[in-house]
């Protein structure tokens, strides 16, 4: 028999969640407790070995995009399991008295109940908000019991680093997009930098004037495996000039999660080069001048605030990503 939970019970219980916070330790009812909610995040995972990590996340992610967050965690077993509790991520901010909360549920099914749980999303989803997915399994992605899930959000994120297929990974993020939902891809965002600093240097009209001479991009990665950042990243100089440039990728170094190491752009009276090292060092060299900076290492909290902020359509990504397959013909393996 099929083990399942009511959505009303865990509305009920929300509801008795907000009235235990709403008082003061008298009993007496207060006003120090603001409920927040601008959308519903779906966020979904298997095994419990991130429970923590998931956790920290979510709680500073509520401070800039307060949601109704719905944990949902694939469990290991083969038989039918599906089970729920509620709780709340609450902060004060600084200089106030006033408690901010948002709701989060917690949903842990084995895989032969994931199809008893879309008609329990459906009634937990906050009313008239939009609802996107975090999505840190790709396995449960490949699932077709998954798949009324993915159709419930507008938007899905992935990350596609420490991905050796890309081309399945393309073939993923395509099946997606024909289901409905727009994509956001972390091995996409963690480019933003990269791309701020290559706008930079053309923010010069010397610079810019030298642009149409630009003829090979030279992209360097650490890894084991060509990394999907350095696709994006020369698609990306593609979608900017509007033509397509030769690119060549080459293996830099190893290190534990294959990423871009550097990127050079060069033609005709054009020599422009970005390195970050491992210890996230920045070096940029243009012609004669040089500069320094640091490339921090991105938290997922920093990358989904990021993500979070675009739900609707995000033109350049899905003008990148449909030039993905003309640069990956740079590789030794075309995907």
């Amino acid at each position: 028999m099929t083990a399942t939970i009511r959505p009303e019970k865990i509305l009920r219980e929300l509801d008795e969640l907000w009235v235990s916070l709403g008082k003061q330790e008298n009993g007496e009812t207060s006003t120090g407790v603001l409920r927040a909610c601008a959308m519903t995040l779906l966020v979904a995972t298997e095994g419990t070995h991130d429970e923590a990590d998931v956790g920290e996340t979510l709680a500073s992610l509520m401070r800039d995009h307060p949601s109704r967050a719905i944990v949902l965690r694939l469990l290991d077993g083969a038989a039918p399991d599906l089970k729920a509790r509620v709780l709340a991520q609450c902060w004060m901010p600084f200089g106030s008295r006033q408690q901010i909360c948002c709701e989060q549920i917690e949903i842990g099914m084995t895989e032969p109940s994931l199809a008893d749980v879309p008609p329990v999303l459906w009634s937990l989803t906050a009313p008239d908000l939009p609802v996107a997915m975090w999505c840190r399994s790709r396995r449960l992605l490949a699932l077709p019991r998954f798949a009324p899930l993915v159709g419930l959000a507008s938007k899905i994120i992935i990350d596609s680093a420490g991905v050796a297929d890309l081309g399945d990974q393309l073939g993923l993020i395509n099946t997606i997009r024909i289901q409905g939902p727009r994509v956001g891809d972390l091995a996409w965002t963690r480019l933003t930098r990269w791309r701020e600093s290559i706008a930079q240097i053309f923010d010069n009209p010397v610079y810019l004037a030298r642009l149409s001479a630009l003829d090979h991009v030279r992209v360097g990665w650490e890894g084991e495996h060509v990394p999907m950042s350095a696709l994006y990243l020369s698609a990306w100089i593609n979608h900017c000039l509007g033509r397509n440039v030769p690119a060549s990728f080459h293996r830099e170094g190893s290190c534990e999660r294959a990423r871009v190491q550097s990127v050079a752009l060069t033609g005709d009276n054009l020599n422009v080069s970005i390195t970050v090292g491992q210890d996230r060092a920045m070096e940029l060299h243009a012609g004669v001048r040089d500069a320094h900076s640091v490339f921090p290492s991105l938290t997922d909290y920093q990358l989904l605030r990021e993500e979070l902020s675009i739900l609707g359509r995000d033109a350049i990504y899905e003008s990148v990503l449909a030039l993905v397959p003309q640069s990956a013909q740079s590789l030794e393996t075309p995907l």
